[in-house]
């Protein structure tokens, strides 16, 4: 092994690299219902590799308006000091902006104010057999609403902070090949917004990198591999299919971009969906540079707002479901990168019914293949 090789720093939780914004920009055009966002990481001077497929962990801080709120609530100056999960001894106000989560309640918040309050409804939430309720209760509420339904109640500083989960890194697809930007990273993000106990609120690490950084500011983050969702070999003539509606898009650019500098043999097949065309389009131009060039040898894309019948990408897999069934029994690994909840599941059924009616085939025996397709790691999910 090569001194430079073994020299090389490794990056994670506990040594992150504090990268830096190049530029961002949106995705989304005006009117778009939500808003998607592009941004370009510096990773110079790190070293710090990754391959198609991987992610990249940032660990935000909170929104210091949120924590003002928080503060005042607790009638808290913000000076207070408090032990940090590394054992350090910082300010509340710091604790609470880079090393707890105030966005999630844990139910030691909730034990302890049920005590504190004597509130046995609160005790009863806690109980193992409330599991439902307690979702129910919690549902859009952060540890500021929970505050608010129960004032005066009084906490130590020290004490406040132990009944916190901590801050957690968000993991997000990376949507670049470092053989088509060495030293950076790319990122698809939509930036989360909405409106709950007549608060506006936001995603954690969406709005902290659309609203609370530039690119002057160093955070820290650090690759996770995502072994299981890999390329094959360039000279490996394999088709492939991709199917990223949304930000599921993110893996299948850095995927293509790849295959491109590595001139891949096999033939690539692409399902992209999302709200309208004329909005939403990500990557429109650089998705049909890749069609024109034979990078991919398919484009099909569901814009599910642009018509009275609404449009998803397993529709786009039904239109075309002679063709895929011939390109799943040429070998072709299938890719799926998105929602777990909805969208995957609609797409798998898809599958499942292209197998039935192409292959002619049993609903055992389509069992069979799709099982057979995951043994043989030819049906391969990034879902969230």
């Amino acid at each position: 092994m090569s001194t430079e090789a073994t020299n090389k720093p490794v990056y994670n939780l506990k040594n992150p690299f504090f990268a830096n914004l190049i530029r961002a920009h949106d995705l989304t055009g005006p009117g778009a219902a939500k808003n998607t966002r592009h941004y370009e990481i510096d990773l110079s001077g790190s070293g710090m590799e990754f391959i198609p497929g991987d992610s990249l962990a940032i660990l935000p801080t909170n929104d210091p308006n949120l924590i003002d709120s928080l503060l005042t609530a607790l009638n808290f100056s913000g000076d207070e000091m408090v032990e940090n999960p590394k054992g350090e001894q910082v300010s509340i106000r710091q604790a609470l902006f880079e090393s707890y989560s105030i966005t999630e309640v844990d139910t030691k918040l909730l034990r302890a104010l049920a005590e504190k309050t004597g509130h046995s409804s609160l005790a009863t939430l806690v109980l193992p057999d409330q599991k439902i309720r307690l979702k129910e209760y919690l549902w859009g509420k952060d540890v500021f609403d929970i505050i608010q339904e129960n004032p005066g109640t009084h906490f130590e500083a020290a004490e406040f902070v132990t009944l916190l989960r901590r801050l957690n890194i968000r993991l997000y697809s990376i949507s670049s090949s470092l053989a088509a930007y060495p030293e950076q990273v790319h990122l698809t993000v939509a930036t989360v917004r909405y409106e709950s106990q007549g608060r506006a609120r936001g995603g954690v690490c969406s709005t902290f990198l659309s609203d609370r950084i530039d690119e002057t500011t160093k955070f820290p983050t650090f690759i996770k591999a995502g072994a299981g969702f890999r390329l094959p070999a360039p000279e490996d003539e394999t088709p492939v299919i991709f199917c990223g509606p949304g930000t599921g898009i993110a893996p299948f650019r850095a995927f293509l971009q790849e295959r491109k500098a590595t001139a891949a043999k096999g033939k690539a097949w692409l399902f992209f969906g999302e709200i309208n065309r004329s909005t939403c389009f990500f990557y429109e131009d650089e998705f049909n540079g890749y069609l024109a060039d034979g990078t991919l040898a398919k484009l099909d894309v569901a814009f599910s707002r642009d018509q009275e019948q609404k449009l998803y990408v397993q529709h786009k897999m039904l239109e075309n479901s002679k063709e895929l069934f011939e390109w799943l029994e040429a070998g072709a690994i299938f890719y799926i990168c998105g929602d777990a909840s909805r969208m995957a599941v609609d797409v798998d059924n898809a599958l499942r019914d292209i197998v039935a009616k192409e292959g002619g085939k049993s609903p055992e025996e389509v069992d069979a293949y799709m099982e057979n397709l995951k043994k043989s790691k030819r049906y391969r999910k990034d879902v969230y």
